[in-house]
């Protein structure tokens, strides 16, 4: 069964969220290996959003209430009280629920700028820390995998790509009413990483020309080579030459001490946990605004073409897939046996007939793999099983999860 618990930008306070975050790296670890019940742990930590999905057994009685507290648990580890403002706020779903939501946060459409382009890519980063760190799971992997599939097709769909949201964007559209000339204002980001990325092609579509890039982790020279853009090396003296100052960094906090003068500047801080300190917004001259009130200007844009339904979509074929399953593992367990016993009666040398028989045995392996497919769809799932026992004797087991074809070749 798969749980999610999940804190963003509409039910709980950003302060919270900033503190939690810190959390992120190691809630899946400390979950997994507190509970025998959780199989995996993806831990999802965004500018807006702090989201845990596990994996629990099943059947689990009271799996979700468990798991709830078990993040809780983890949560209160590092942060302390924060897992008390996290019980109160916190969403939790479990089961399908769980699959349409994240579907829906990887297509940007629960973000706090809908459509927004970046959700993407740390959705998938967050699968990838899973699997470094060694608390991914095969139903975790197969979801996360297909949320990457659905968001494609939400973007070619409904076209939320093309609208060009972002956080990054929608903050500079809120810096258009003071800017009276984008080539002559000079513009520094801190940090070198996707949401500076989109930044600088921002503002290079307002026609932004003096823009600087400074990395506490000794990537401004080559980030600033890849986008054109001046590096600099000392933030001090960086952000004394700004009057845009854009932070997109999780390794490094600006502080007021960053600050060498008091004339005006627009300090933009986009990321979670927060890259700039709260005192930096009480300095003479310095409007900061941070993600809880970029938040606020962050208007629902029209999803058009049906984005919802494209999702629903997405979920629908995954379910089906997910209930297949089973019978397309009997299916290729018996191709395999036959193409084993066949193989068996070749000379060691005679390549060329293994191969001939490898790729007829994948020929026959694919039409019954996508009829299971079709027929779960429709909900006539029983009718194939029934007639693979009748046909060839196969008994379907229970409870088997199968790779799809894209993702089997993908690796």
């Amino acid at each position: 069964m798969l749980f999610c618990l999940t804190a963003n930008h509409r039910n709980t306070d950003f302060d919270v969220l900033d503190r939690i975050s810190r959390a992120a790296e190691s809630t899946g670890a400390d979950v997994l290996a507190a509970h025998e019940f959780v199989r995996g742990a993806v831990v999802l930590a965004t500018c807006n959003r702090f989201e845990t999905y596990l994996e629990l057994d099943e059947p689990l009685t009271g799996g979700a209430l468990l798991a709830r507290e078990a993040v809780l648990e983890a949560v209160a580890d590092s942060t302390g009280a924060d897992a008390e403002a996290l019980r109160e706020s916190a969403v939790v779903l479990s089961g399908d629920d769980v699959v349409r939501h994240l579907f829906a946060v990887s297509s940007g459409l629960e973000s706090m700028v809908v459509g927004e382009e970046e959700i993407s890519g740390q959705v998938q980063r967050a699968l990838r820390t899973a699997r470094e760190a060694g608390t991914s799971s095969t139903e975790l992997e197969q979801a996360f995998q297909r949320a990457a599939r659905a968001t494609r097709d939400v973007r070619a769909k409904a076209d939320l790509a093309a609208a060009g949201r972002s956080l990054a964007r929608l903050a500079l559209d809120l810096a258009d009413s003071r800017v009276t000339d984008w080539a002559t204002v000079p513009v520094l980001l801190v940090g070198t990483g996707r949401y500076a990325a989109t930044s600088i092609a921002a503002l290079q579509a307002r026609g932004a020309e003096d823009v600087r890039v400074y990395s506490a982790t000794g990537r401004a020279d080559n980030f600033a080579a890849r986008y054109g853009v001046r590096a600099e090396h000392d933030l001090r003296t960086a952000i004394g030459a700004a009057d845009i100052v854009i932070t997109c960094t999780a390794k490094y906090t600006v502080g007021p001490e960053d600050f060498p003068d008091d004339r005006p500047r627009l300090v933009f801080d986009l990321g979670l946990p927060r890259n700039v300190e709260p005192a930096v917004g009480a300095l003479p001259g310095v409007d900061l605004l941070d993600l809880e009130l970029i938040g606020r200007h962050a208007a629902l844009a029209e999803l058009g073409a049906g984005a919802h339904e494209v999702v629903g979509s997405a979920v629908a074929t995954f379910n089906a897939e997910r209930a297949a399953a089973p019978a397309i593992v009997a299916w290729r367990t018996h191709i395999e046996s036959v193409l084993s016993s066949e193989l068996s009666r070749l000379r060691p040398d005679d390549e060329r007939s293994a191969a001939a028989l490898r790729h007829l045995a994948g020929v026959l392996s694919h039409g019954p793999t996508a009829r299971a497919r079709e027929f779960a769809a429709a909900g006539r799932l029983a009718e194939f099983e029934r007639a693979l026992e009748t046909v060839f004797g196969l008994e379907v087991a229970p409870g088997l999860a199968v790779v799809a074809d894209d993702e089997r070749a993908a690796g």
